[in-house]
């Protein structure tokens, strides 16, 4: 398995994003929003990093990817099908991702989205659910936090890209 994305970028990538990831999961868990904070961050991180961690020929693509799917978010949000804050952190994660890992991000997501779904029911139906009682996903209905499935998927796609990046 070799993705697009090199190991270098995904390692200078890697250790500045994950924090953040790990932000947007546990507000989406807590409080079911993700903070325009922690987007901002993210855009500043690859507007900083990216300069070193990419080749300046793909530095401008890789912002169009920004642009494309935060125009694609905009119009999902606005159908009903994702909410506003994932639309963005969709957004401000694209630039993070070669093209070329378009098909790899997607089935890392789908499995990330599953076992994020899978573990947060059964933390929700448990006694685990008591390490964090006030949390909103608990009582958030059919919503779920994607923030959790979203931030996970982005760091494990920067993780093998750190080990099976060209």
């Amino acid at each position: 398995m070799t993705l697009a994305i090199t190991a270098k970028s995904a390692l200078w990538f890697l250790p500045f994003v994950l924090p953040v990831c790990a932000w947007v999961a546990w507000t989406d868990l807590s409080r079911m929003k993700i903070p325009n904070t922690a987007v901002i961050t993210m855009v500043a991180i690859f507007l900083v990093v990216g300069l070193i961690a990419l080749p300046l020929s793909d530095y401008p693509w890789r912002l169009l990817h920004l642009a494309v799917m935060l125009g694609v978010g905009f119009l999902a949000n606005a159908a009903g099908l994702m909410g506003a804050g994932d639309a963005k952190f969709i957004a401000a994660a694209a630039p993070f991702v070669a093209l070329g890992d378009a098909a790899a991000l997607c089935l890392i997501f789908a499995a990330t989205l599953l076992g994020a779904y899978v573990t947060h029911r059964i933390f929700k139906h448990s006694p685990l659910r008591r390490m964090a009682p006030d949390w909103l996903s608990w009582s958030s209905g059919n919503k779920f936090p994607m923030g959790f499935a979203l931030g996970g998927a982005l760091a494990i796609y920067l993780g093998l890209g750190a080990v099976y990046g060209a």
